[in-house]
């Protein structure tokens, strides 16, 4: 375990005669009773103290400090392109060892200007971000240091930035939205000072490079408190600033029939109520992101209110989305299917045979049908369509589903067809008849092709 691992790191470097602690998260954690997702240590000893005792080391922060020491034999070390990438994706493999230190200055409003090393613990914990994240474990003798009151708070169920909240945020601008992740993860309070330098400094988030934002909210999306941290982010003043259109949700009317919770934004919270966890950063995305064309596309007509065309302006709208929060392109092509096809199901009882199998074998489509779950149970309640596909997606063989094509194009070209556009069109309408059972057998395939595309020259012989 990496527990353990982490402690015989603590036992080496007091060996050597430095101090040496679990510190951060993994000590709240461990105090929380939950299990930390990584285990961090703070000592005395410099970083290149810290790289001649453990003969395998990452120096990725080692100007700030930080060295990285992977876990003997751990073949999955192994296999990553560099140092960076374990430090960025929290390896399981990895402790991260960071020397004492007090920092000076953050003009980039990140990364300390000037870094200081030290043999003093209190003063390392001075310039972390939130109480209940400064402690520190002994785990020789289970002793926790607290020299921040981290216990007491966490007690109080209460997130509070160490010293002045201003200054704490003024460092590192993510602290701000970081507070609201661990507010809503654990169902704390956040204190009013840190609240108060939250309101008046969320303007400033823009700081903040869009990876790192993205990836904050992902943590908030897919954390299983969904509802509440995009709630707090919107008391806080952060989500206008980093996502304004779902800030524009709120407010916008629909249609009491169709949607008897509310306005879109609180029909939107009731489904990241219930994402489902574990859940995927691109479903928890897409059901963020499924109704962002609405606040745009909302009119009243004679007869009800309306979203003309929300799903087209949605798909643009996230599409923007995703590309100034620098997702990826898998994951940005699957958050605008979801987006673009949620509104399908309500076509589900009345598609074609062909239709429905080719809606029901799109890529990830488990991730649209539970979509239409969240968004059903979020509005009407009424789940019938959903079992409709649910039955269907048991009932259709895989074989049936992608079936084996009866004719391909060089069929077309013995045939004597020319090459081009409209083979897709003659190909597509054959797998069509395939899809619904009227075409069985390459021969009843070509049969077909020529009475309903005919060559050119039989054309003109009719």
């Amino acid at each position: 375990m990496l527990k353990f691992f982490a402690i015989s790191i603590i036992r080496t470097l007091r060996e050597r005669g430095y101090q040496a602690y679990l510190v951060g998260g993994c000590v709240r954690d461990l105090l929380l009773g939950r299990e930390p997702a990584d285990y961090d240590v703070a000592t005395g000893a410099t970083p290149d103290e810290v790289m001649r005792i453990f003969p395998k080391t990452y120096a990725v922060g080692a100007q700030f400090g930080v060295v990285l020491v992977p876990v003997p034999d751990d073949s999955s070390v192994s296999t990553v392109a560099s140092a960076s990438d374990l430090y960025r994706g929290g390896h399981k493999g990895l402790v991260e060892v960071a020397t004492f230190r007090s920092d000076i200055g953050y003009s980039d409003g990140r990364h300390p200007d000037e870094v200081r090393f030290s043999q003093d613990p209190r003063e390392d914990v001075q310039r972390r971000d939130f109480t209940i994240n400064g402690l520190l474990l002994d785990p020789t003798k289970n002793e926790v240091l607290d020299f921040v009151g981290g216990q007491k708070d966490l007690q109080a169920r209460i997130i509070r930035a160490i010293g002045q909240p201003e200054l704490r945020f003024t460092e590192d601008k993510l602290r701000m939205m970081r507070a609201v992740r661990f507010a809503a993860r654990f169902g704390y309070t956040i204190e009013p000072a840190t609240s108060a330098a939250i309101h008046k400094l969320a303007p400033q988030v823009h700081q903040v490079s869009r990876e790192r934002v993205r990836e904050e909210l992902t943590k908030m999306l897919t954390e299983g408190r969904a509802r509440q941290a995009f709630a707090l982010l919107d008391e806080s003043g952060l989500l206008r600033q980093v996502l304004p259109e779902i800030s524009a949700m709120k407010g916008v009317e629909q249609p009491p029939e169709f949607h008897p919770e509310g306005d879109v934004f609180v029909h939107t919270l009731l489904l990241l109520e219930n994402l489902p966890q574990p859940c995927s950063p691109t479903l928890a995305w897409g059901a963020l992101l499924h109704d962002v064309g609405k606040p745009p596309t909302f009119r009243v007509a004679p007869d009800r209110i309306r979203f003309d065309g929300h799903v087209e302006v949605g798909v643009k709208m996230a599409e923007e989305i995703c590309r100034r929060l620098r997702f990826s392109g898998d994951e940005t092509e699957q958050i605008l299917a979801l987006v673009d096809n949620h509104m399908r199901f309500g076509q589900v009882p009345q598609m074609k045979e062909s239709t429905l199998k080719k809606f029901l074998r799109m890529p990830n489509f488990e991730e649209h049908v539970e979509l239409h779950r969240l968004d059903s149970l979020a509005s009407h309640r009424f789940l019938s369509t959903y079992d409709f596909v649910r039955e269907k997606m048991q009932a259709i063989p895989p074989a049936a589903m992608r079936p084996e094509p009866l004719i391909t194009g060089d069929d077309l070209i013995a045939a004597g067809y020319e090459p081009g556009p409209r083979f897709r069109e003659i190909l597509s309408e054959v797998e069509d008849g395939q899809l619904e059972g009227r075409l069985n057998s390459r021969q009843s395939a070509m049969e077909f092709v020529r009475q309903e595309f005919p060559l050119k020259q039989d054309s003109q012989h009719q």
